[in-house]
């Protein structure tokens, strides 16, 4: 049995200069974009400090290489960044992340701003229903803005409901809100209403999901993103859901695609809905829908 050289055997320390250069190298080399950020931020990570301390260290400063280099390999491979470290900003919390739920991102903070728009009463005792609640990033941002409301979050994939428990805890949330495994609102007692229904649904039309990005396309679970042959599939059974699921005067508050406004407010409408407000995301797409009753006052 041979063994090999000490030349041939990684080092476990290297000079910081060196470790970013060749990590960023490893990043261009593969097509991710910036790759000189996302090399400091990963190191950043791997050295548990923060960007501040990263900076005020010595270019000449040995430092461990691993978990470095793996991440770097890792994300090479194109697997997105939030999984390689666990967790992801969104609205005001810090959420771990996993590969059983979608990485939240900043167009799906519209969706509380909207809340935030119509109901300015940060101390209202709000109900929350959030359905495909994944991470559960849309439901406790809400929770985190309403300290006197309460929510439920649910998703099909066990894995999933059990990763936004884990979050409700880890923002000291569990005690307001309920997660479950099931499909849409199928688990929930009969006459059960809310004020708020959340959901961000798959809307990616089928046919779409071999032009995403690698990142999503071969990392993130495909069944929170295809829609179906229109990307309507999960609107459909929404809006037929809704008006059982809503209190007098609730709203739901639904993400949609690049171009499904109109195609949602004929389902809405197909359902006694209405729309009620539309919110664009930073970009200024269309990305947010207020929905309402259309035989009730929605007060907004």
């Amino acid at each position: 049995m041979t063994h090999p050289s000490k030349a041939e055997k990684p080092p476990h320390h290297q000079s910081l200069h060196d470790l970013l250069t060749s990590g960023a190298q490893l990043l261009r080399d593969a097509g991710v974009e910036n790759p000189q950020r996302e090399a400091r931020l990963l190191l950043q990570h791997a050295l548990g400090i923060t960007p501040e301390a990263l900076l005020g260290l010595s270019p000449r400063e040995e430092v461990a290489t691993e978990p470095f280099l793996g991440w770097v390999a890792r994300r090479a491979r194109r697997e997105p960044f939030a999984y390689i470290t666990g967790s992801k900003g969104f609205w005001s919390l810090d959420l771990a992340v996993s590969p059983a739920s979608l990485v939240p991102r900043g167009d799906t903070e519209t969706l509380i701003t909207a809340l935030l728009d119509v109901y300015p009463d940060r101390n209202a005792p709000l109900s929350f229903l959030d359905l495909g609640t994944g991470s559960g990033c849309i439901l406790l941002a809400a929770l985190a803005e309403y300290r006197q409301a309460w929510g439920v979050g649910v998703d099909v994939h066990p894995a999933a409901a059990s990763l936004a428990h884990a979050n409700a805890r880890r923002c000291n949330m569990a005690d307001r809100a309920l997660v479950m495994a099931a499909r849409w609102g199928d688990a929930l007692a009969p006459q059960t209403r809310f004020d708020v229904v959340f959901s961000n649904p798959p809307y990616i039309p089928t046919s779409d999901l071999e032009g995403l990005m690698e990142e999503v396309r071969a990392h993130e679970p495909v069944r929170a993103l295809d829609g179906g042959c229109d990307g309507l599939d999960a609107y459909r059974d929404l809006c037929a859901r809704l008006p059982l699921l809503l209190r007098d005067n609730g709203i739901g508050i639904f993400e949609i695609g690049i171009g499904q406004e109109q195609a949602l407010r004929d389902i809405a409408g197909q359902n006694g809905l209405s729309v009620v407000r539309v919110l664009a995301d930073l970009a200024g797409i269309a990305r947010c829908v207020v929905l309402g009753q259309r035989l009730a006052s929605t007060g907004i």
